[in-house]
């Protein structure tokens, strides 16, 4: 089932993008951005939990998550072990609301209109690991400069 799978990757990869933050040689680090990298690891980060807490956990499982979008770009010196630990949490959310989808629920219209057509919940959470994914990357390529 898609469903299964959707959670293995974004695990798989939620567990790359908290192995990249304990990378980071130090916390300032994480929050480094320039003229050329506009979004620091730190902020992609907030932006990674952000996004799935609230399309998976409060649309898609109510579970009353509020998003600030603009905190995700804005705030800074968060703590590595705080990034971690909403890492972990939001891999709970996904196994909780992903494992109880069925292939009837992914086949349904996604509940909000995110760029102003219907897409099916199955492809939205494609799209929405293609999403983590493309962030994961530019967190990766961003440590790896700075530990030049």
């Amino acid at each position: 089932m898609l469903t299964a799978t959707l959670i293995k990757i974004f695990h798989r990869d939620l567990d790359s993008l908290k192995r990249e933050i304990e990378s980071y040689q130090s916390e300032d680090q994480l929050w480094v951005a320039s003229r050329d990298i506009c979004n620091s690891a730190g902020n992609l980060s907030l932006h990674i939990i952000g996004n799935l807490n609230h399309f998976i956990g409060a649309i898609l499982g109510h579970s009353g998550y509020v998003r600030q979008r603009n905190l995700e770009f804005t705030r800074t010196h968060v703590s590595k072990l705080e990034i971690i630990t909403s890492i972990e949490a939001t891999k709970g959310i996904i196994a909780d609301v992903l494992g109880k989808l069925s292939t009837s629920d992914l086949e349904k219209e996604y509940e909000v209109r995110v760029f102003g057509e219907p897409m099916s919940t199955g492809y939205f959470l494609v799209h929405l690991f293609t999403h983590l994914a493309y962030h994961l990357g530019q967190v990766n390529y961003h440590r790896r400069l700075l530990d030049r």
